[in-house]
């Protein structure tokens, strides 16, 4: 299961060559990696960010791929390279397009915790977060003047319980010589607008809000159409109450305020 990639849209605008390096690049490594020692099956990350900003919703997985922003691009890029490569392979290959993760393991072992040079351009989860603990004064929303119903961008927000989910149904299904492409979202656009006011909900905390210019790279409206991989694979998102997700994230967030700073200290002690 590759998931290792950075991920941020507007870094990735800002330092385009370092996406191409570390997703495509070193997704091409990988292969030829797998190739060498006899590795039969390939679950891949990949976004939705393949997509671009489509001109219908929701987006299926027939829907054109056409990226906006560098992140997007590494990522198709990526894809392509599976894809031709599997043309004369007979490796089981899975291709999971992410739509917004959020959330944290429900039993308390794992959450969201990026460096902190990441921080400015980390995800909207995130800057909430650190906006209620007093990290920062308060929370960047990016854009008001979208063509939806608030002016806010809308996402399709699905719980990391539901795509870890994902990822054991597409294995279980993998086949020798066969691909698999599926979209992993709930089906459900949310406004940004929408998200902050269930983070300050679930936080109980009234976070102060900016309201600034669009980011570079982002795209209006974005949700999925999740029939395929509920057909094919037997997956639906249970997980689907934003405000209770995020509950559980901030209950993380506040019982490991260093992150996993505290256990690397004992891991390497």
């Amino acid at each position: 299961m590759h998931f290792a990639a950075v991920a941020y849209v507007s870094e990735s605008t800002l330092d385009p060559l370092k996406y191409y390096h570390n997703i495509t690049s070193n997704t091409l490594t990988v292969l030829e990696a797998m190739t060498t020692r006899g590795v039969p099956t390939l679950i891949y990350s990949s976004t939705c960010a393949t997509y671009g900003e489509p001109e219908k919703m929701p987006i299926t997985e027939e829907t054109p791929q056409l990226p906006i922003n560098p992140y997007g691009k590494a990522k198709k890029m990526a894809e392509d390279i599976i894809l031709d490569f599997h043309k004369n392979s007979n490796m089981s290959l899975m291709i999971l397009r992410y739509f917004n993760v959020i959330g944290s393991d429900p039993n308390g072992r794992l959450g969201e915790a990026p460096r902190p040079e990441l921080r400015e351009h980390g995800r909207i989860s995130g800057a909430c977060f650190d906006a209620a603990r007093g990290i920062i004064p308060g929370l960047k929303v990016r854009g008001t003047d979208y063509k939806t119903a608030d002016g806010t961008c809308i996402r399709d927000y699905i719980d990391v319980t539901d795509l870890v989910d994902a990822h054991v149904k597409a294995l279980e299904k993998a086949r020798p010589g066969k691909v698999g492409i599926y979209n992993v979202g709930t089906g459900r656009g949310r406004s940004v607008k929408e998200f902050v006011e269930a983070c300050m909900t679930a936080t109980g905390v009234p976070i102060k809000v900016d309201f600034l210019p669009r980011r570079p790279g982002d795209y209006a409206e974005v949700y999925s159409d999740p029939t395929k991989i509920r057909n094919e694979l037997n997956w639906t998102a249970k997980y689907t109450d934003l405000q209770e997700s995020l509950q559980i994230a901030w209950k993380w967030q506040k019982s490991h305020l260093n992150g996993y700073a505290l256990s690397v200290a004992v891991a390497t002690s």
